[in-house]
């Protein structure tokens, strides 16, 4: 079967159909990541406060308060079956353009890695291990840029001109 390079031969329409999927996803993770910076846990500290509280802190201008199990619960669990979709529909994109399948096997394999660490981070962080603050950073930003990195592949072979 072939399928490489098959995206920028779809009729006109669903290559728009795409192309509207492809940018209200990149909304709405963007958004997410606007909700991280807000909630000021774009640091490994923030992160820590974010989801251990600060109640101790009697400097601290926002008072937190330890995230409790079945709130840790839903966040992960509701995190991690949505990123998963999010993903692999968009992998099912990547896989459909003209690229290299190393690269293609990397966007699209890397954010189910970077889902776990980033998600079960936060679980391990919450759960006393607090050294996965770090790795929740790292796997954070590298599934923003796989995201970013396919979005932007799919979006560019949808809006070139068809192959003949």
């Amino acid at each position: 079967m072939t399928y490489n390079g098959v995206l920028t031969t779809f009729p006109k329409e669903i290559r728009v159909f795409i192309v509207s999927f492809v940018i209200i996803l990149s909304v709405g993770f963007f958004t997410g990541l606007l909700f991280i910076r807000e909630t000021e846990s774009t640091t490994p500290a923030g992160i820590e406060e974010n989801y251990m509280g600060n109640e101790d802190d009697e400097t601290a201008e926002v008072m937190k308060f330890k995230k409790g199990d079945r709130e840790m619960l839903t966040i992960v669990h509701t995190h991690i079956l949505s990123m998963s979709m999010i993903f692999f529909l968009l992998g099912g994109l990547v896989w459909m353009t003209d690229c290299s399948k190393k690269w293609k096997l990397f966007l699209t394999i890397e954010p189910f890695l970077s889902v776990i660490l980033t998600f079960g981070g936060i679980y391990l962080m919450w759960k006393g291990i607090s050294w996965f603050k770090y790795i929740v950073i790292f796997s954070g930003i590298l599934m923003t840029l796989t995201f970013t990195g396919s979005a932007t592949m799919v979006l560019w072979q949808c809006l070139r001109l068809a192959r003949k």
